[in-house]
């Protein structure tokens, strides 16, 4: 394998170790958009931007934008835009839903997005997030395994393998620890207790809390030729990783380049900081007007544009072929996967699957296809959203993974370099040239 390809896959692996909840996957991007020259900007305050200029903004701390302003006005050149999601599936921890029961704190959860839950029991776990305290808002890592959500022993259920059925309330409560004699704090008190410590918080202090649980093992690349990367999360910051990587790298063009990273979409994204919210067409509009937009400029800017809806596609499953249309089974290694569904689940036509082929061979990347088979329901992700908002055409891909939604999920070392490569190809080219 190339150095050069591997070496992507470990800084995907440094990216995803490092960003245990969306807040830290913002964190993170943010870091790594000062070091390629980006400029934060507060939609609370007024903008002034230079053509050429690298800007970003974030909204609730886990959704963020990043754009250059390219050399023509919008409304004669458009935006290339590029969005993945920062959130992955997990537990939410229930902050007041502490108890004891024999002997042991447990931590009661709620279910964020679809995870597969018996992938999630018996894990090493730690809590990631954000705390509010008096003196403003902490991100948190924990890093330590201080939880486990522990399976019911065999000998207890004969037919376990036959298949468990976990009810969420009483099955999936979390313990942290075992409950010291004498101690009369109640059980939610200790819990903010021992976050604060190992926090190195003052417990008082403490207002609200928005913490998840997250498994302590780090990203493998694994494959008897290194050809796999092996990781929590993988869904979605592999194409985080992709679009940072890209834009980061982009060079000034007549077209104005765009990245944006959405929370929220594992649970619908209909939030303030969601695709299905106005963060992007407010900036769009936003960047037309404070560059000498008048009239219907922002129109004619976003009837210019493109967009690429960057999520994990489902993998070939060698186990499960069944599951599968025959016609439209993406390989692990075969590159970047365009997403269709005739009911529009992805925001993908033949037209805009046609300039991402051609995006693809221009880098001499090779290119797949998913439609699920008929009687399987499609997913969905952010593109059709972003572009009923908007008005922009766009195009659903991703790089093909097994295990979608499970605490360890598993893609190719390849296709994530071709993924970034293309994404490159992207915002540094005129689409109209391809």
């Amino acid at each position: 394998m190339q150095d050069h390809v591997k070496k992507l896959a470990e800084d995907l692996a440094s990216f995803i170790e490092a960003s245990p909840s969306a807040f830290h996957a913002v964190s993170v991007l943010e870091e790594r958009l000062k070091s390629r020259g980006f400029i934060a900007l507060d939609e609370k305050e007024a903008w002034s931007l230079q053509r050429g200029g690298r800007y970003y903004v974030k909204r609730n701390g886990s959704s963020l934008a990043a754009f250059i302003p390219g050399k023509k006005p919008l409304w004669e050149s458009g935006f290339h835009i590029a969005g993945a999601h920062t959130d992955s599936p997990s537990f939410r921890i229930k902050k007041e839903g502490a108890s004891l029961q024999g002997g042991i704190l447990r931590m009661s959860v709620e279910t964020y997005g679809g995870p597969i839950i018996s992938t999630w029991l018996d894990r090493n776990l730690s809590l990631a997030g954000r705390v509010v305290t008096a003196a403003g808002t902490v991100t948190v890592d924990l890093k330590d395994p201080v939880a486990i959500i522990m399976n019911q022993a065999i000998h207890m259920n004969r037919d376990m393998n036959k298949g468990v059925e976990y009810n969420k309330q009483t099955h999936l409560q979390a313990a942290f620890t075992i409950a010291e004699q004498g101690d009369e704090r109640s059980p939610a008190e200790l819990f903010k207790a021992l976050v604060a410590e190992k926090a190195g918080l003052d417990a008082d202090s403490i207002l609200d809390m928005e913490l998840f649980l997250y498994d302590v093992q780090k990203p493998l690349i694994s494959g008897m030729r290194g050809e796999f990367i092996s990781s929590s999360r993988i869904d979605n910051l592999a194409m985080c990783h992709s679009i940072v990587e890209a834009i980061g790298e982009a060079e000034l063009q007549d077209h104005s380049s765009l990245a944006v990273f959405f929370d929220n979409e594992e649970i619908g994204s209909r939030t303030l900081q969601g695709a299905d919210s106005s963060f992007l067409r407010d900036l769009l509009d936003r960047l037309t007007a404070v560059t000498g937009g008048k009239g219907d400029d922002s129109y004619r800017a976003r009837a210019l544009s493109f967009s690429i809806s960057a999520d994990g596609a489902h993998a070939h499953h060698p186990n499960y072929p069944e599951s599968h249309d025959p016609a439209y089974a993406p390989k692990i290694g075969g590159g970047p996967v365009i997403k269709i569904s005739s009911t529009y689940r992805y925001s993908t036509t033949a037209e805009t699957a046609a300039l991402f082929k051609k995006l693809c061979k221009s880098e001499d990347v090779p290119v797949q296809e998913l439609i699920n088979r008929s009687d399987i329901p499609s997913g969905s992700t952010i593109g059709t959203m972003t572009s009923a908002l908007t008005g922009i055409a766009s195009v659903d891909v991703g790089s093909p993974m097994f295990a979608m939604h499970s605490i360890r999920e598993t893609a190719g070392v390849r296709d994530h370099e071709y993924m970034t490569r293309v994404l490159k190809r992207f915002y540094n080219c005129d689409l109209n040239s391809l």
